[in-house]
């Protein structure tokens, strides 16, 4: 049987595509080598049974607040899909045993600033009044293909609503450092430390340029609207797309991969799996890192010397460890029980510091001091581990795809077998010391390297998370290659889709969404 469209990959963004392609009535096929769909959203129990640990992404918020969600809403309710909010969403700890932090009620993140400095608090306040501002334009600009027409008009109503300086605005917090942004408007290092954390998340150390809109984005969006996490796991998002796909008469075909794509003329006209079995399609979306797309799938002569030559030269972003903790109880943070209802701990006290790990990490160098953003899903999600039990979620970042040395002068392996117990009981001492008897409630631990989790989803090369740096010279209109930023390839009837694409890494589902709408007209 022919299908409308073949979609390789069964990551969100591959099944958003899917499950909007097929309610618009298309013949749908997905492909996936792995023997579960999800891609970067997965939970498991890794650790010991009845403990589920989101093995990448956690924090769906994104995902709650994207096109995708509110096209599909219903379809994905009624397939099981499932939110938890968190009142208190995101904390920063500090070496002298203090904490701040944002809650979704604003008078306990205020007094929580107010305490350190009253100018910064008001500085809160008038922040959060232009984020009201400047949210529907740039949502509307991260929801538009780039560049369209469509980002063209979200262009012109900004400025019809907010002005030339208004648009000028905007225009800066998107060029702008961390450093920068934070230090045009807040005076405490602890309130810049605790917004700055969230660059690190992407590849954005205090400063480096365009690094400003995440910190802000998640910092007010968080105030604004709170976080979210998935009923029993991250997972929940996939079983309903899953469901949903299904419902309307989608395939998906799971441990059985592309091996090829075929491309005749000039055009994509199906692809062929591992198993042999082969697929025809009028449309082929690829929701793999183009790397991948293009030196392992298409044929080797299928695009032209120029687009290769630029496609070479798309890279990565740093590396990232995954620890998993099954716990007989929450950490006892130093700082204070109150840290203990908090969704994420940010242990990346300071600005310099954050500066710090991520030249050592560029420099090949396992650091010293890596910044951790430690989950703890249980503390608003019970019934991820038995009753009384723990789980939780720690990502390390940044870190080097390959070792050349340890900035902390303590592991001479130069391979992440061989570094990776040593350097997480490096994070485990880090985290011992903000929370002084870790170590004793932990009932099992699996610890996923950056080499792990590209073993684990080949799209995250060298444990890239974000499949491919979101510096300005492969953003936006850049991303991944100049020219092909509307999710084509110049191979015709071949798509990509992915966080290699526009708007990126993150669990909204955009590029699946927005391809998928640009297709089905």
């Amino acid at each position: 049987m022919a299908y409308d469209a073949i979609i390789i990959g069964a990551g969100h963004n591959g099944l958003a595509a899917g499950v909007h392609l097929a309610a618009k009535g298309k013949r749908v096929a997905i492909v996936e080598a792995k023997d579960e769909p999800g891609g970067a959203v997965k939970t498991r129990e890794v650790t010991l049974p009845g403990f589920r640990h989101d093995l990448c992404a956690m924090n769906l918020s994104m995902f709650a607040g994207s096109g995708f969600f509110a096209a599909h809403k219903d379809a994905l309710l009624a397939h099981g899909l499932s939110f938890v909010p968190a009142e208190h969403c995101f904390v920063s700890v500090f070496r002298d045993g203090t904490y701040l932090g944002v809650s979704r009620t604003l008078e306990t993140t205020l007094a929580g600033i107010s305490a350190l400095s009253p100018a910064d608090a008001k500085a809160w306040r008038d922040l959060l009044a232009q984020f009201s501002v400047d949210a529907p334009h740039i949502f509307a600009l991260l929801g538009s293909p780039m560049p369209s027409f469509a980002a063209a008009r979200v262009v012109w109503k900004a400025w019809r609503a907010m002005g030339t300086n208004g648009l000028f605005d905007i225009g800066k917090v998107l060029l702008a450092s961390p450093r920068d942004f934070l230090d045009a408007r807040f005076e405490h290092p602890k309130v810049k430390a605790m917004m700055a954390a969230w660059g690190l998340h992407l590849d954005f150390a205090p400063d480096v340029a365009g690094g400003a809109l995440f910190p802000y984005l998640e910092s007010m969006g968080n105030q604004s609207f709170g976080m979210v996490i998935g009923q029993g796991g991250a997972d929940t998002i996939v079983n309903a797309m899953v469901g949903a796909l299904k419902a309307k008469g989608g395939e998906l075909i799971l441990g059985d991969g592309a091996s090829r794509i075929d491309v005749a003329n000039g055009a994509a006209s199906g692809v062929t799996l591992r198993s042999g079995r082969k697929l025809e399609a009028a449309t082929i979306i690829a929701n793999v890192h183009p790397k991948i797309v293009f030196d392992e799938l298409a044929p080797p002569d299928a695009t032209p010397d120029s687009f290769t030559a630029a496609l070479n030269k798309f890279r990565a972003g740093p590396g990232t460890m995954m620890i998993h903790l099954a716990l007989n109880d929450l950490p006892d943070w130093r700082a204070g029980g109150g840290l203990r209802e908090f969704a994420y701990v940010h242990v990346a006290p300071d600005l310099e510091m954050m500066s710090r790990v991520y030249a050592e990490a560029a420099a090949g160098l396992l650091p010293a001091e890596p910044a951790l953003v430690v989950g703890q899903p249980t503390a608003i999600d019970p019934s991820r581990a038995p009753a009384g039990k723990h789980v939780l979620w720690v990502q390390v970042r940044v870190l080097p795809a390959e070792i050349r040395g340890d900035a902390g002068g303590t592991i001479a392996a130069r391979g992440w077998d061989e570094a990776r117990e040593p350097y997480a009981d490096r994070v485990m001492d880090i985290l011992e010391s903000y929370a002084p008897g870790l170590k004793a409630h932990v009932l099992g631990r699996a610890v996923f390297s950056p080499l792990d989790l590209e073993r684990e989803n080949p799209n995250l090369i060298g444990g890239d998370s974000l499949s491919g740096s979101h510096h300005l010279d492969q953003n936006f209109f850049l991303r991944p290659v100049a020219g092909w930023s509307r999710y084509r390839t110049p191979v015709r009837n071949l798509y990509l889709c992915g966080a290699s694409t526009w708007p990126g890494a993150g669990t909204g589902a955009g590029s699946g969404f927005m391809l998928a709408r640009m297709l089905a007209g």
